[in-house]
Protein backbone atom coordinates (compact mmCIF):
# COMPACT_ATOMS: atom_id res chain seq x y z
CA UNK A 1 0.00 0.00 0.00
CA UNK A 2 1.17 3.50 -0.80
CA UNK A 3 1.00 6.25 1.82
CA UNK A 4 0.90 9.96 1.02
CA UNK A 5 1.95 12.31 3.81
CA UNK A 6 1.06 15.94 3.09
CA UNK A 7 2.85 18.91 4.65
CA UNK A 8 -0.39 20.87 5.06
CA UNK A 9 0.78 24.46 5.40
CA UNK A 10 3.49 23.99 2.77
CA UNK A 11 0.88 22.82 0.24
CA UNK A 12 -1.56 25.58 1.23
CA UNK A 13 1.20 28.12 0.60
CA UNK A 14 1.96 26.64 -2.82
CA UNK A 15 -1.53 26.15 -4.31
CA UNK A 16 -2.94 29.45 -5.66
CA UNK A 17 -6.55 28.68 -4.69
CA UNK A 18 -5.59 27.71 -1.14
CA UNK A 19 -3.11 30.56 -0.85
CA UNK A 20 -5.82 33.13 -1.64
CA UNK A 21 -8.20 31.45 0.79
CA UNK A 22 -5.51 31.29 3.49
CA UNK A 23 -5.16 35.06 3.40
CA UNK A 24 -8.89 35.40 4.20
CA UNK A 25 -9.55 32.38 6.42
CA UNK A 26 -6.84 29.86 7.31
CA UNK A 27 -9.34 27.34 8.72
CA UNK A 28 -11.24 27.28 5.41
CA UNK A 29 -7.99 26.76 3.49
CA UNK A 30 -7.16 23.80 5.77
CA UNK A 31 -10.66 22.36 5.35
CA UNK A 32 -10.52 22.67 1.55
CA UNK A 33 -7.11 20.96 1.44
CA UNK A 34 -8.44 18.12 3.61
CA UNK A 35 -11.52 17.82 1.38
CA UNK A 36 -9.35 17.63 -1.75
CA UNK A 37 -7.13 15.02 -0.10
CA UNK A 38 -10.24 13.01 0.84
CA UNK A 39 -11.31 13.00 -2.81
CA UNK A 40 -7.76 12.04 -3.81
CA UNK A 41 -7.75 9.20 -1.26
CA UNK A 42 -11.14 7.92 -2.40
CA UNK A 43 -10.05 7.89 -6.05
CA UNK A 44 -6.53 6.54 -5.61
CA UNK A 45 -7.14 4.19 -2.68
CA UNK A 46 -3.89 5.24 -0.98
CA UNK A 47 -3.65 6.06 2.70
CA UNK A 48 -3.42 9.85 3.15
CA UNK A 49 -2.09 11.71 6.20
CA UNK A 50 -2.17 15.52 6.36
CA UNK A 51 0.13 17.16 8.92
CA UNK A 52 -0.26 20.74 10.16
CA UNK A 53 2.21 22.68 12.28
CA UNK A 54 1.15 23.67 15.76
CA UNK A 55 4.72 24.72 16.57
CA UNK A 56 3.89 27.91 18.44
CA UNK A 57 0.41 26.88 19.53
CA UNK A 58 0.19 25.59 23.10
CA UNK A 59 -1.43 22.23 23.57
CA UNK A 60 -1.14 18.56 22.85
CA UNK A 61 -1.03 16.78 19.54
CA UNK A 62 -4.46 16.39 17.95
CA UNK A 63 -5.35 13.62 15.50
CA UNK A 64 -8.66 13.39 13.67
CA UNK A 65 -10.09 11.46 10.76
CA UNK A 66 -12.09 12.94 7.89
CA UNK A 67 -13.43 10.56 5.26
CA UNK A 68 -10.53 8.15 5.78
CA UNK A 69 -7.91 10.93 5.73
CA UNK A 70 -5.88 11.15 8.91
CA UNK A 71 -5.32 14.76 10.00
CA UNK A 72 -2.58 15.56 12.53
CA UNK A 73 -1.91 18.85 14.29
CA UNK A 74 1.55 18.57 15.85
CA UNK A 75 2.09 19.06 19.55
CA UNK A 76 3.57 22.20 21.04
CA UNK A 77 7.23 22.75 20.07
CA UNK A 78 7.05 20.15 17.27
CA UNK A 79 7.23 21.22 13.63
CA UNK A 80 5.33 19.51 10.85
CA UNK A 81 8.69 18.51 9.37
CA UNK A 82 9.67 16.71 12.57
CA UNK A 83 6.33 14.90 12.73
CA UNK A 84 6.52 13.95 9.05
CA UNK A 85 10.01 12.48 9.56
CA UNK A 86 8.67 10.38 12.47
CA UNK A 87 5.68 9.26 10.40
CA UNK A 88 7.91 8.16 7.53
CA UNK A 89 9.88 6.02 9.97
CA UNK A 90 6.68 4.56 11.43
CA UNK A 91 4.88 3.64 8.20
CA UNK A 92 7.78 2.83 5.84
CA UNK A 93 8.36 -0.88 5.39
CA UNK A 94 9.08 -3.35 2.61
CA UNK A 95 5.41 -3.45 1.51
CA UNK A 96 4.72 0.28 1.87
CA UNK A 97 5.98 3.07 -0.35
CA UNK A 98 5.77 6.45 1.35
CA UNK A 99 5.41 9.71 -0.59
CA UNK A 100 5.73 13.10 1.06
CA UNK A 101 4.06 16.11 -0.55
CA UNK A 102 6.19 19.15 0.22
CA UNK A 103 8.17 21.78 -1.62
CA UNK A 104 10.53 22.27 1.32
CA UNK A 105 13.95 21.31 -0.09
CA UNK A 106 15.47 20.47 3.30
CA UNK A 107 12.54 18.22 4.15
CA UNK A 108 12.80 16.51 0.76
CA UNK A 109 16.45 15.63 1.40
CA UNK A 110 15.62 14.27 4.84
CA UNK A 111 12.80 12.05 3.66
CA UNK A 112 14.90 10.79 0.73
CA UNK A 113 17.44 9.59 3.31
CA UNK A 114 14.67 7.60 5.01
CA UNK A 115 13.64 5.91 1.77
CA UNK A 116 10.50 7.94 1.09
CA UNK A 117 9.79 9.66 -2.19
CA UNK A 118 8.67 13.23 -2.59
CA UNK A 119 5.95 14.90 -4.56
CA UNK A 120 6.27 18.64 -4.84
CA UNK A 121 3.22 20.71 -3.94
CA UNK A 122 2.93 21.67 -7.62
CA UNK A 123 3.04 18.03 -8.78
CA UNK A 124 0.36 17.13 -6.24
CA UNK A 125 -1.81 20.00 -7.48
CA UNK A 126 -1.49 18.75 -11.07
CA UNK A 127 -2.36 15.21 -9.96
CA UNK A 128 -5.38 16.40 -7.93
CA UNK A 129 -6.61 18.56 -10.84
CA UNK A 130 -6.28 15.59 -13.22
CA UNK A 131 -8.20 13.35 -10.82
CA UNK A 132 -10.97 15.96 -10.46
CA UNK A 133 -11.27 16.13 -14.27
CA UNK A 134 -11.39 12.33 -14.53
CA UNK A 135 -14.10 12.15 -11.88
CA UNK A 136 -16.10 14.84 -13.67
CA UNK A 137 -15.78 12.95 -16.97
CA UNK A 138 -16.82 9.67 -15.30
CA UNK A 139 -19.90 11.36 -13.85
CA UNK A 140 -20.82 12.85 -17.23
CA UNK A 141 -20.43 9.45 -18.91
CA UNK A 142 -22.67 7.83 -16.29
CA UNK A 143 -25.31 10.54 -16.74
CA UNK A 144 -25.24 10.23 -20.52
CA UNK A 145 -25.68 6.47 -20.54
CA UNK A 146 -29.24 5.61 -21.34
CA UNK A 147 -30.63 2.35 -20.07
CA UNK A 148 -31.40 0.28 -23.11
CA UNK A 149 -33.86 -2.53 -23.29
CA UNK A 150 -32.64 -5.90 -24.46
CA UNK A 151 -35.71 -6.00 -26.67
CA UNK A 152 -35.79 -3.31 -29.36
CA UNK A 153 -38.87 -1.14 -28.75
CA UNK A 154 -40.01 2.04 -30.41
CA UNK A 155 -40.14 5.32 -28.49
CA UNK A 156 -43.96 5.28 -28.04
CA UNK A 157 -43.89 1.92 -26.29
CA UNK A 158 -40.91 2.97 -24.15
CA UNK A 159 -42.80 6.10 -23.12
CA UNK A 160 -45.85 4.05 -22.06
CA UNK A 161 -43.66 1.67 -20.07
CA UNK A 162 -41.91 4.59 -18.38
CA UNK A 163 -45.29 6.07 -17.36
CA UNK A 164 -46.33 2.71 -15.93
CA UNK A 165 -43.04 2.42 -14.10
CA UNK A 166 -43.59 5.82 -12.49
CA UNK A 167 -47.19 4.93 -11.58
CA UNK A 168 -48.78 7.28 -14.12
CA UNK A 169 -51.42 6.29 -16.61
Amino acid sequence: MDVLIVDGYNVIGAWPELQALRDKDLAQARDLLIEKMADYQAYMGNRVIVVFDAYEVPGIEKMTQYRRVQVIFTRENETADERIEKLVGEVKNIKTQVYVATSDYTEQRTIFAQGALRISARELLIEVDNIEREIEQDVQVQHSKKVRSKIPLNEDVLEVFEKWRRGKR
